[in-house]
């Protein structure tokens, strides 16, 4: 009974740190819209939807939260996987742990990391049944787990570089809109002066708003995806630690039991 409420305390006890990615991007997310209400309420965010006319800001601002969304939703499967692999960890760690490593115990919560260590008491097994049986080498593995782990977080650099290369196109057309008119530009006509005046305000507008879009951006996507990275890694580091700790010595003693016995 007390062994039962160990695990259940040392389940427990990791369950809240696991969750601390998500936390992390709820505080972030937070923040930025607070801060965007703040843009909002002062007329910033107006005046730079009004003053863009390629509309290049509106797109960034779209993109942002499109991919904002979708690291959400990758910080929510981390989350998750952190938590199974919490648990895995509370199981294998109690003094019956090694039981859940039989192929046909269901005992370990599902998850990448539950997968991954199915797959090492399936080669352990087959490697037993060779001549050539040893030590279990995890290494192509684990480069498969980090691989199904890091999943599509590389859409985050895709993203943010993204936001800055229309950021610097919005830079570009703001030039060329501001620089047009000088070609044919009369220092004589005061009307013609005047209307090129406000053309090349105009491009300066779009020039700068866009490129602030974009690098506002930009670095919001890198914090976000760069603390999804630094979970992910975690999550994998735990991971490697907990199979070789506890997974692989277990199937090692317990083949090396069956060949004493045969």
């Amino acid at each position: 009974m007390s062994r039962k409420n160990g695990g259940s305390a040392a389940s427990s006890g990791n369950d809240g740190p696991e969750r601390g990615p998500l936390l992390f991007w709820m505080i972030f997310t937070g923040l930025s819209i607070f801060a965007g209400v703040l843009l909002w309420r002062y007329g910033l965010i107006r005046l730079m939807v009004r003053s863009d006319r390629t509309y290049l800001s509106s797109i960034i601002a779209v993109l942002y939260v499109i991919t904002s969304c979708h690291c959400f939703w990758r910080t929510r499967k981390i989350a998750r996987e952190g938590d199974a692999a919490g648990r895995c960890r509370a199981i294998l760690s109690a003094a019956d742990g090694s039981k859940a490593l039989a192929v046909d115990a269901n005992v370990l919560p599902p998850g990448l990391v539950t997968d991954h260590i199915k797959s090492l008491v399936t080669k352990a097994e087959t490697q037993g049944a060779g001549k050539g049986a040893g030590r279990i080498d995890q290494t192509l593995l684990l480069r498969s787990l980090a691989d199904r782990l890091r999943g599509s977080n590389g859409f985050g650099a895709f993203a943010s570089d993204t936001l800055m290369k229309l950021g610097l196109l919005g830079t570009i057309i703001g030039f060329i809109i501001m620089l047009a008119p000088i070609a044919g530009l009369d220092a004589a006509d005061k009307v013609a002066m005047k209307s090129s005046m406000g053309l090349m305000s105009d491009g300066m507008a779009v020039a700068m708003y866009t490129t602030l879009a974009g690098l506002v951006g930009s670095i919001l996507v890198r914090i976000q995806y760069y603390m999804l990275d630094t979970a992910t890694q975690r999550v994998f580091s735990d991971a490697v630690t907990l199979t070789e700790t506890r997974v692989t010595p277990a199937l090692e003693r317990s083949h090396l039991e069956r060949r004493h016995d045969g």
